[in-house]
């Protein structure tokens, strides 16, 4: 960054983002280009759009540059010293027109274009003058990014409070107001079990203190709930959400008002092996966040502590308050909102894990929360992604008992958690390997689609809820009959941390299965791995535990069949179409329409609500075929978008190839799921070494495709999802 000043004396900055690349290829995002960087090609921020976003962040959040008196005026550009202008280059398209407008680039030809941008808004020098008053501001979010983020959470119909919710948020929310004005430093706790609303409180507490000027904070310990907070939110906003670690070097009272989620993660120290040393705290993680806050706001469960090192509870946060004199208010949240609104439940699992004692000793079968015990991991994994198919969210999780591998050297992820048949990778990781393999982040396994795919632990699920929830209940804690009590087997954990936790070993892990058993609103289904906890679990429900969803007969499927069809217009109005209504094709119609550009006629209209606008590119047709099972069932009508576009990998296309030979149809189409694997060539061009096409289903095998050629192979369409009847 470059200081000085214009001709009229007006403070200036100007960022400057260097780059030594000397060409670069489109990509598949809207803000990135495929260049050579880190002895290979990835993809990587344009150069505008990288240093557009160091603009925004100072502009949002250092008062230098957003002082309502006199802002020192912030520029930014770019400039590529080794590259040579092209007029038709890719780093010109269109689809960046309005960042290069915003933030310039500069190439190696453009050296005058430079000086010049340069002396428009430096030449009258003083830039150290004009450094020093940047080094000696402040960072404090201004009150359009506390606009900007406030606005975003209260548009989310998730966060909506209710009930007791409501009643605890305005007590807290006058509560933290009246700390803030008292210019007391005060301590507020908020209790609360599994589902009944911390976070949501939470969330609008932080909304509306934004949008009354008070500069919050949100952090936690979770790098999944954080990561995924700011994946909603934005990445203008995502300044606001930090983790508890993030205020060892925070100035004395720099925040208004901080709300610490997730409180019982809080550890001793935010020191770790990584910390170098001129930046390790003496302080404790709890001093560092009482200091850096004016109004500390804790959300805790004490019964979600899952590791040894994390030592966040209602006592400790008292005593600290007592030993610094300061004031604390206290709330406790008891009504439940997940699991169907079943106090039961929750207070049934503590119960029978030995967590709590509680007068739910026996779950009765009979009520709304679905609970479901399964003979396998196979059909539990399968009764999910049903209920997913059918517009519920939904998620596999499972104890820390394998190893998590990293990705395979093209990206794909390695099959961790195997129980016989069944085969499943732990959600992605590392961040690095992500980044350069075009990864779905571990933190937003949450949030991602193809989070459907992989299996979670407690570090990824900890925080979220879904309709329902898969659990895989492993053998590092199960019931030993012999003795009446829960037993911890450390051999059976791939979690080091808490394997070393020596007499906590079962507690954490009980409290670990605590955590997923109550990630469900509506049901939670599982499977035991060991058959003692199973019967364990078993003998304290009454009635069918073991009830399984109707299966569709023949008859049922006619049925089905014929209203679905009665459904299908021949003609509907030409207002109608692609605003209520979407073609229906079949397969060979749909390929020739979208594949091969031929006109080819619709069998009909069908009115469709997929829950965002319809466009051109949609159209419906049946899928015959039992390979993507339990996804798409046999014979079901689905919404599939041509053209696809972007990145390809671990979409469900439709395909078409002259080889292919499909099991179900006999066929030269094809609908599964595509990974890709590429071989670069030594002038830095690549080509596809194999296409496979992988199967849902595990009783079919992957359609591999070798060598292809571009004319032999086409993705026709990305398959969107299945038309309820």
């Amino acid at each position: 960054m470059i200081c000085g000043r214009d001709q009229q004396k007006t403070d200036n900055a100007v960022i400057v983002e260097l780059k030594q690349w000397d060409k670069c290829e489109e990509a598949y995002g809207d803000n990135e280009v495929l260049t050579w960087v880190g002895g290979a090609k990835r993809e990587v921020l344009h150069p505008s759009v990288q240093v557009g976003q160091y603009h925004l962040y100072l502009e949002d959040t250092h008062t230098a540059f957003n002082s309502e008196d006199d802002p020192v005026v912030l520029n930014a550009c770019t400039y590529l010293h080794n590259y040579n202008y092209y007029s038709e280059d890719i780093i010109y398209s269109d689809k960046f027109a309005q960042t290069l407008e915003k933030y310039p680039l500069f190439t190696a030809d453009d050296v005058e274009k430079l000086t010049g941008y340069l002396r428009n808004r430096l030449l009258a020098g003083d830039g150290l003058d004009v450094l020093q008053r940047i080094e000696e501001s402040k960072y404090r979010p201004n009150k359009k990014l506390m606009d900007h983020v406030g606005n975003i959470i209260k548009n989310k119909t998730e966060y909506i409070l209710l009930d007791e919710q409501l009643i605890v948020y305005d007590a807290v929310l006058a509560c933290a107001k009246r700390s803030f004005h008292d210019k007391q430093k005060s301590i507020i706790v908020v209790k609360g079990g599994p589902g009944t609303g911390k976070s949501v409180i939470a969330i609008n507490l932080m909304a509306d203190l934004l949008l009354k000027g008070y500069n919050s904070h949100y952090a936690t310990g979770s790098k999944a709930f954080t990561e995924t907070l700011r994946e909603i939110i934005g990445t203008r906003g995502s300044v606001q959400f930090k983790y508890f670690n993030s205020y060892s070097q925070a100035e004395e009272n720099a925040i208004d008002i901080l709300i610490a989620d997730e409180a019982h993660r809080i550890r001793e120290t935010s020191n770790s092996r990584f910390t170098p040393r001129s930046s390790r705290s003496e302080k404790t993680q709890i001093e560092e966040l009482l200091r850096a806050s004016k109004v500390a706001v804790f959300f805790i469960d004490d019964d979600q502590v899952v590791r040894p090192n994390e030592i966040g509870s209602v006592d400790y946060i008292k005593n600290i308050a007592g030993d610094n004199k300061i004031k604390l208010h206290e709330y406790e949240l008891e009504a439940q909102f997940r699991c169907n609104g079943s106090d039961a439940f929750v207070s049934w699992i503590n119960n029978t894990l030995g967590i709590k004692r509680t007068a739910h000793v026996i779950w009765d079968q009979h009520e709304e929360f679905d609970f479901k015990i399964f003979p396998s991991p196979l059909e539990l994994d399968n009764a999910i992604r049903k209920r997913v198919a059918r517009g519920s969210t939904g998620r596999v999780t499972a104890g820390f008992c394998w190893d998590w591998s990293l990705p395979n050297g093209d990206g794909t992820l390695k099959n961790d958690v195997i129980i016989g048949d069944y085969k499943r990778p732990w959600n992605a990781k590392p961040e690095a390997q992500r980044l350069a393999l075009g990864i779905p982040k571990a933190s937003l396994w949450a949030y991602e689609p193809v989070g459907i795919d992989q299996v979670g632990c407690v570090y990824t699920a900890q925080g979220f809820e879904f309709d329902y929830v898969g659990v895989i209940f492993g053998e590092d804690v199960v019931y030993d009959f012999d003795k009446q009590e829960w037993v911890g087997n450390p051999a059976k954990s791939s979690d080091r941390v808490v394997k070393r936790s020596k007499d906590k070993f079962a507690d954490l892990v009980k409290n670990t299965y605590r955590v997923l058993l109550s990630r469900g609103m509506k049901g939670c289904y599982v499977y035991f791995m060991n058959k003692d906890t199973e019967r364990f679990f078993k003998s304290r429900i009454e009635g069918d535990n073991t009830r399984v969803d109707e299966p569709l007969t023949v008859s049922k499927l006619l049925d089905s069949e014929s209203d679905f069809l009665e459904r299908i217009l021949q003609d509907v109005d030409s207002s109608l179409k692609y605003k209520e209504y979407l073609p229906v094709y079949t397969l060979t119609a749909a390929a020739s329409a979208f594949g091969e550009g031929m006109d080819v006629r619709e069998k009909g209209w069908i009115k469709v609500n997929i829950g965002k606008p319809l466009n051109r590119k949609l159209f419906v047709a049946k899928v015959v075929g039992k390979s993507m099972e339990p996804l798409i069932p046999d014979g079901s009508y689905c919404v599939f978008s041509a053209n696809v576009v972007g990145t390809r990998a671990n979409k469900i296309v439709l395909v078409q190839h002259n080889s292919i030979s499909d099991l179900d149809t006999g066929g030269r189409y094809t609908i599964k799921k595509y990974t890709s694997k590429k071989r670069y060539a030594s002038d830095e061009t690549w080509e596809h070494e194999e296409i496979v096409l992988l199967p849902i289903n595990p009783a079919y095998a992957p359609i591999i495709i070798p060598n292809t050629n571009e004319d032999e192979f086409m993705v026709i369409a990305e398959f969107i999802t299945i038309i309820k009847n």
